[in-house]
C-alpha cells in the first residue's frame, strides 16, 4: 500500500508505515505564485476603474495655465500665474471634493533625474497630482518612466525633448504642453529657465522615488528629503480624509 513497506520478522510479514513524501517547498511556491497572481490581478482591476478618481482633467488644466499667462503684467511674473491658478481652482473646486495646498510659500528643491529645480505641491492624491515646479537657471536630465501621464503646461520660458529614434529636438513654448504618456522616457532641458503647471494622472506613489532617489544617492539633502515626505505625505492624507483616492 502507498506510505508502506513489508518485511519478513519471525516468520510473519509485518507492514511498516513509512513518512510521506510531500515536498513542503513545493507548496511554498505554489503558495507564494498563487498570491502573486492574486495581486496581480488586484492591481490590474484597480488599474482599469481608477479613472473614476479623477478630479482633473489636462484640457482645463491646459485652460487654466493659458488663461495665468494672457492675465500675467509680464510674461516672467510666475508668482503672479502661480496665484493666479490658486485662486481659480480654489473658486472652482469645493474643499469636500479635493483638498489643495492654498501655502504658495512652501516651495521645495527637487532633484530627480539629474535635472534640478523647485515645486510648490498645489495637489497630491493616489492618482493625480498637481504641482508648479521649475527653474529661472535652467536645467536638464532624464525624464523618469511612470505608471501615470504627465502633462508639462508651460507657463514661463521653454521646454526642449529629445526622443530617439526621433533625432529632432521637440520643442515646448509658454503656453503650449508637453505630454510624456505612460510608459515613455525622454531626456529634457528646461532651457535657460522655466516654470510649468505639471498635472500627473496614474498612480502618483509609484512617481515619489524616482522624485526622491537623488536626494539619498547623490545630493544627500535630507532636509528637503523629509520635508517632500512631510508636505506630499499630509496631502494625499488630506484628500483621503475626504474619501479623494
Amino acid at each position: 500500500m502507498p506510505g508502506a513497506n513489508a518485511h519478513v520478522a519471525n516468520g510473519h510479514l509485518v507492514s511498516v508505515d513509512l513518512p510521506t513524501t510531500k515536498s513542503p517547498l513545493r507548496t511554498k511556491w505554489v503558495a507564494r505564485i498563487s498570491i502573486l497572481l492574486l495581486f496581480l490581478t488586484f492591481c490590474s482591476i484597480l488599474d482599469a476603474v481608477k479613472h473614476r478618481w479623477y478630479v482633473f482633467d489636462p484640457k482645463s488644466i491646459h485652460e487654466l495655465a493659458q488663461a495665468a499667462i494672457a492675465h500675467s503684467p509680464t510674461p516672467d511674473d510666475t508668482a503672479f500665474m502661480t496665484q493666479y491658478i490658486l485662486k481659480n481652482l480654489t473658486s472652482t473646486y469645493p474643499s469636500t471634493q479635493i483638498a489643495l495646498n492654498s501655502d504658495s510659500s512652501e516651495w521645495l528643491f527637487n532633484n530627480a533625474g539629474g535635472a534640478m529645480g523647485a515645486m510648490y505641491i498645489i495637489h497630491a492624491s493616489i492618482t493625480e497630482y498637481l504641482i508648479i515646479f521649475g527653474t529661472p537657471l535652467g536645467t536638464e536630465g532624464h525624464s523618469g518612466i511612470h505608471a501615470a501621464d504627465d502633462y508639462f503646461n508651460i507657463l514661463v520660458g521653454e521646454q526642449w525633448a529629445f526622443d530617439p529614434p526621433n533625432l529632432k529636438m521637440e520643442r515646448y513654448p509658454a503656453g503650449s504642453v508637453h505630454h510624456l504618456r505612460r510608459g515613455q522616457v525622454k531626456q529634457y532641458k528646461m532651457h535657460e529657465g522655466c516654470f510649468a503647471l505639471e498635472y500627473a494622472r496614474g498612480w502618483i506613489p509609484l512617481m515619489v522615488p524616482f522624485g526622491l532617489a537623488d536626494a539619498v544617492t547623490s545630493t544627500l539633502d535630507y532636509k528637503t528629503f523629509y520635508y517632500t515626505v512631510v508636505v506630499t505625505g499630509r496631502e494625499i492624507l488630506r484628500n483621503l480624509l475626504i474619501l479623494k483616492i
